[in-house]
């Protein structure tokens, strides 16, 4: 659900419904989230190509880790579990993502990760306070200025999808009560689950 109406996967057509598809396309089902922006898919394909010019830069790893960081100082929990769940499948395992999402001091992150989290998730909770000591701190570990700023947008443009699927009331897809109940326990730290069941697209008649 969401505060805003949206279309339905069934009355989807034109942009909308070509946006419903890729997303389908991509997870199987309609995700909440796309529904969202079914008022205005146009801001979908903006924030599209924003985020894979930042990828783009970017390991999966340290992406993943930087967008973890940010979602969890906005206390998203679509973000952190949509998130965490390419953690857990494409790079640790559930258990590892659960320590990393609450923080825990034996979560297996090098040094330059914990630097780069930290980086993160001040900039998402804030950012006034960051000082040229911070973007130090990350050069001593070896971070380029470059890779920096990839972090640094990497979080900056978290803030905006995070907090416009809050603003909107969008809930993470109940297909996330399928996951690992610890890892799912661990990154659900903000607006609860939905319980409604997914939607699909059907193939043009």
């Amino acid at each position: 659900m969401t505060f805003l109406r949206t279309v339905s996967a069934t009355e989807a057509v034109g942009p909308v419904r070509e946006m419903y598809m890729r997303s389908q396309q991509q997870l199987g089902y309609v995700p909440n989230y796309t529904k969202a922006f079914s008022l205005r898919p146009a801001v979908m394909d903006g924030w599209v190509a924003l985020v894979t010019s930042i990828r783009s830069n970017m390991s999966l790893r340290d992406y993943e880790l930087a967008t973890l960081a940010a979602a969890r100082a906005l206390h998203s929990s679509y973000c952190m579990l949509a998130h965490g769940a390419v953690l857990a499948e494409k790079v640790f395992d559930p258990l590892s993502v659960a320590q990393i999402a609450l923080g825990q001091v034996d979560a297996p992150l090098e040094p330059k990760e914990q630097a780069l989290m930290a980086f993160a998730e001040k900039i998402a909770s804030q950012a006034n306070d960051i000082t040229s000591s911070d973007i130090e701190k990350l050069r001593v570990l070896g971070f380029s200025d470059e890779e920096i700023f990839d972090i640094a947008a990497t979080a900056a443009a978290r803030c905006f999808f995070s907090k416009l699927l809050d603003a909107l009331g969008a809930e993470p897809d109940s297909k996330f009560l399928e996951m690992n109940s610890p890892l799912r326990s661990a990154l659900a730290t903000g607006r609860p689950i939905s319980h409604e069941p997914v939607e699909i697209v059907e193939p043009a008649q």
